[in-house]
């Protein structure tokens, strides 16, 4: 058995070690990094809306937004009704927004899209590490519960890599229930064989790495605040109670799904948009309330935004680039980034301004203190911390 893979119980614990050379012990990294996925392809131009560019009337007879049902953030750009919640934040200055996010030749595919997110490659490239793994490349981890990080939905790709021991868990309640179950291998003899051996020892590390968050969890306080989403939401508790008990992790990974609005995406997109709000509205407050809001960074991003102009089903088609959002107590709000003009599309998508793996180098120096530029030429990093 691979050491980087190891599955206990229907899914309910999921653990992928990796052999690494042994670390002194060191304090957790300065933010914990809570990766938000958008899983379908939110369309960025109904989330933060030109308001004020004719162009967009032109482009969106039916679908686009009233000026009236846009939150003005500026003379040119506001957000959708819908994420009212976040106003909180974004008058705290702690909310930003980076606009026209993408990357060159983009590729409007679902499954091969969000892979060049996950794993910040070129879109003529195919990686198997996960960015958040390459991030750590070289670098020392912090020492704790027997996991670096924790991913609570199905996609566990931006942290796959021999650098990151994670764990998939989507119910905290079973996940409970197996790492009871699972027994300690310790006294067990391999008779010599090294392919037992091995698995002793990975069998090993995930009773340590169960054990640790198990007590942890079992031990840790409660949010403060109710979520509200049945789906969405139960995985930000999740990620909260983690939070709460302070397990030593660098990124906690959940998603929101549905957003494939290819016809009738006006009252689709508005629920997934004040689901997404709502929710991170109370993860802030929770947060706020645990004193633990300076320490934590959340960052959306989805596979694409959508085309330009709507369909002919009053949706919208895969597109290109679209804003991604960024909170945390140390996070410098506002907008970042330069909305991309709708004058000057290409192939009628927006063209992207920032390239994705810019956000990602910054989230990387801003969280753990590490420096990758992921193959950028002519890097730089977005001025998004405090």
């Amino acid at each position: 058995m691979d050491r980087r893979g190891f599955l206990l119980g229907a899914g309910a614990l999921s653990v992928a070690f990796a052999s690494r050379t042994a670390f002194a012990d060191q304090i957790s990294p300065p933010r914990v990094l809570l990766l938000v996925e958008l899983k379908g392809g939110n369309d960025g131009m109904n989330t933060l809306i030109p308001y004020a560019d004719p162009k967009y009337r032109e482009l969106r007879p039916s679908i686009g937004m009233a000026r009236d049902h846009v939150i003005q953030l500026d003379e040119k750009v506001g957000l959708h009704q819908k994420l009212e919640p976040l106003m909180e934040a974004w008058k705290a200055k702690d909310f930003a927004i980076v606009q026209g996010v993408g990357y060159p030749y983009p590729n409007r595919s679902h499954f091969r899209s969000i892979e060049i997110w996950d794993t910040a490659s070129a879109s003529n490239q195919t990686v198997s590490e996960g960015w958040v793994a390459q991030a750590f490349n070289g670098a020392t981890l912090p020492r704790g519960a027997g996991v670096d990080s924790i991913v609570i939905d199905t996609n566990a790709l931006p942290v796959t890599g021999p650098e990151l021991r994670t764990i998939v868990m989507q119910d905290a309640e079973n996940f409970l229930k197996a790492a009871q179950s699972v027994k300690d291998s310790s006294g067990l003899r391999d008779g010599g064989n090294p392919a037992l051996r091995h698995l002793l020892d990975v069998r090993h590390e995930v009773n340590a790495a169960a054990a640790g968050l198990r007590d942890r969890l079992h031990e840790g306080p409660s949010p403060a605040y109710a979520y509200q989403d049945p789906a969405f939401g139960r995985q930000l508790d999740l990620a909260t109670r983690i939070l709460m008990a302070k397990v030593p992790v660098v990124a906690i990974k959940v998603s929101l799904n549905g957003f494939d609005t290819h016809a009738n995406q006006m009252p689709t997109q508005e629920r997934l948009l004040g689901v997404l709000a709502t929710d991170l509205a109370t993860l802030r407050r929770n947060l706020i309330a645990a004193d633990l809001w300076n320490n934590v960074a959340v960052l959306t991003y989805s596979e694409f935004g959508r085309r330009a102009r709507q369909n002919a089903s009053n949706g919208t088609d895969h597109g290109t680039a679209a804003p991604h959002f960024v909170m945390g107590g140390k996070v410098k709000g506002g907008l970042h980034g330069a909305y991309p003009s709708l004058a000057d599309l290409q192939d009628g998508d927006m063209r992207y301004s920032v390239d994705f793996r810019t956000v990602f180098s910054t989230m990387a120096q801003g969280c753990w203190n590490v420096r990758n530029d992921f193959g950028v030429h002519q890097p730089h990093r977005l001025d998004l911390f405090a």
